[in-house]
């Protein structure tokens, strides 16, 4: 049985910045990944999409993007591309085309099943990413005739069927999945619950600019007054590109905007009455972060005009006439970590860790929305997040294991 001091599960960009981080403490490892290295980015994104942060955003530990448009977008294969150079140049011992099966606790670690045999290691790094997307118990009440596609699996509007569709959800793949839907001449119904309204632009600078400059990015979990919930937090209503993607926005090309789709009933889709207190409430985080822009810059800048939200909105639809063909589930994507054969789950299903230190001496993980800083939910955060989990590992191995720190 093959043995390394610590086996990371996982070649997208956090389990690299991991690997790196290991090597510059010349802790040995393995990197261990299902297909190959930012598989993810290869397998689980649609044809259009890009990063919603900008180039100069995409850095790992010595490497980031050296391109002539720092301030463009990655496209999801332009991405993978990025992070596979990073292995490359890092001299990552990735081990591709290898599914680990289970982790189990063993004598002085930890035993790592995969298909291609067995490792033993003492320490062990959960960095397989967002990798499920399970449609919701309200899909199954879908009437014959109406299909489902979690948006995992969607890929471009060719794949559905003609007709309209409704997507559910209104956080960032929801409100691009809309629009790329409607561009492609279907009708689209847009459902939402609570959601994250930012500009693409505020006084001339990309949103997540201000957010860098302000501070807001490095916000640790000492800072966050409710960690679960800012964890749980739908994603920004960004675009990758250079325009704003919110409810105005889809309600002037056509979409139509409903509430939170919160039951069907004999074919009946029935959506919540609170649309119009959600969209307030998205307005007001939205002019109190833009205020904490002008307090930091001084001055104040245009701002966003409040969320249109329709007279009287639509509360129930009947599914089975045949207005609408299908539904695209963007009701968000979590970990699969039913392959992790140890007591770290809470009540719920939910890995038990703090900042990425789990419940269980030498299990770690990584690359989760804000998992130590609210940078942490996009691979500009990886870096940071790598730094503390490998210091916190090494104190580990050395028998003198430390308290979770709270950057």
């Amino acid at each position: 049985m093959p043995t390394a001091t610590a086996v990371v599960v996982g070649a997208g960009h956090s389990g690299l910045a991991v690997s790196r981080r290991l090597a510059e403490r010349s802790i040995d490892h393995v990197v261990i990944e299902r297909g190959r290295v930012a598989h993810s980015w290869r397998t689980q994104r649609w044809d259009s999409l890009r990063l919603l942060t900008p180039n100069w955003m995409t850095r790992l530990p010595g490497h980031r993007y050296g391109g002539a448009d720092p301030d463009g977008y990655l496209t999801a294969a332009e991405t993978a591309e990025f992070i596979a150079g990073y292995a490359a140049v890092a001299e990552a011992p990735v081990r591709t085309g290898t599914t680990v099966t289970a982790v189990r606790a063993a004598e002085h670690g930890f035993t790592v099943a995969t298909d291609r045999g067995e490792w033993r290691a003492r320490a062990v790094v959960l960095a397989a990413g967002l990798t499920a997307s399970p449609l919701p118990a309200l899909a199954a009440a879908l009437p014959p005739g109406v299909d489902s596609v979690a948006a995992l699996d969607y890929r471009n509007p060719s794949q559905l069927a003609d007709g309209g569709v409704l997507v559910v959800g209104g956080a960032a793949s929801g409100v691009q999945i809309a629009e790329e839907l409607h561009r492609s001449g279907r009708p689209v119904t847009l459902a939402t619950g609570e959601h994250v309204r930012v500009p693409r632009r505020y006084r001339g600078r990309d949103v997540m600019w201000w957010l860098d400059a302000a501070g807001v990015l490095d916000q640790g979990l000492g800072e966050i007054d409710d960690v679960v919930r800012a964890r749980n937090l739908a994603s920004f209503q960004l675009a990758g590109g250079d325009r704003t993607v919110d409810f105005n926005a889809l309600q002037s090309q056509g979409v139509r905007l409903v509430g939170k789709l919160a039951g069907i009933r004999d074919g009946a889709a029935q959506f919540s009455g609170s649309l119009r207190n959600v969209a307030a409430l998205a307005d007001l985080k939205l002019n109190r972060l833009l205020d904490g822009f002008d307090a930091h810059a001084g001055g104040r800048g245009e701002r966003p005009e409040p969320t249109l939200v329709p007279e009287r909105p639509l509360l129930g639809l009947d599914l089975a006439r045949g207005e609408i063909r299908t539904v695209v589930w963007a009701t968000g994507i979590k970990p699969d970590l039913s392959w992790v054969e140890l007591p770290v789950f809470d009540y719920k299903g939910r890995l038990r860790h703090d900042g990425g230190v789990v419940d269980w001496p030498g299990l770690y993980v990584t690359g989760l929305p804000v998992l130590r800083r609210r940078r942490s939910t996009f691979i500009d955060g990886a870096a940071a997040d790598a730094a503390d989990l490998v210091a916190h590992l090494a104190a580990h191995l050395s028998g003198r294991p430390a308290a979770p720190s709270r950057p």
